[in-house]
């Protein structure tokens, strides 16, 4: 059975109620660093926030055709700033979340190739950093496949489900670096 055909998008506020369907479903939940029970009210000011002059976050999401032919969110993914400090401006972190009958058909490789080609072209990022738990090897593969490489193991990082879990952290250096062309000179 072959994949419907995906769609990469940045998202907008009208996407809320899709973050929220899609992180809070109890098959993603577990494999993400987020808390159950968000509202789509809060989806919504995440992404207003996100999207203010200054920001630069950038939200994506992945849609599918549902069967009447309208498109339908199935993957959400997010490129944020590693923080204020002026030294590590070049520095981005990743979030990636796929719908549970999503997963497993390229959806999140699709995010993530947009994410990595944004950060690579137009992001002026050298480094892309993220968090994942160290059980989760479906999504490490993922990001192995991409370039990331295993930087450490954070024991007890985060807490899931009322226990503790370690998680890897995982970079991946831009590919070539840009540079200034050389110039001609008469």
């Amino acid at each position: 059975m072959t994949s419907p055909p995906i769609t990469i998008r940045r998202a907008t506020t009208q996407d809320a109620a899709a973050f929220a369907r899609i992180i809070g479903h109890p098959d993603v939940l577990p494999g993400l660093m987020q808390l159950p029970y968000a509202t789509e009210e809060r989806w919504k000011a995440m992404l207003t926030e996100s999207q203010a002059l200054g920001k630069l976050d950038l939200q994506l999401v992945a849609e599918w055709p549902s069967i009447n032919g309208a498109a339908r969110v199935v993957g959400t993914a997010g490129l944020h700033p590693a923080g204020t400090a002026l030294r590590r401006r070049h520095v981005m972190t990743i979030g990636l979340a796929v719908a549970a009958d999503a997963q497993g058909q390229g959806v999140g490789r699709a995010l993530m190739q947009a994410l990595c080609d944004y950060a690579d072209q137009w992001g002026q990022v050298l480094r892309l950093e993220l968090h994942v738990y160290a059980d989760n090897a479906r999504a490490i593969a993922l990001y192995r496949s991409l370039g990331f490489v295993q930087e450490g193991l954070h024991r007890g990082y985060a807490l899931r489900a009322g226990h503790y879990v370690d998680s890897l952290s995982m970079a991946r250096l831009h590919p070539s670096p840009p540079g200034i062309a050389a110039w001609e000179t008469a």
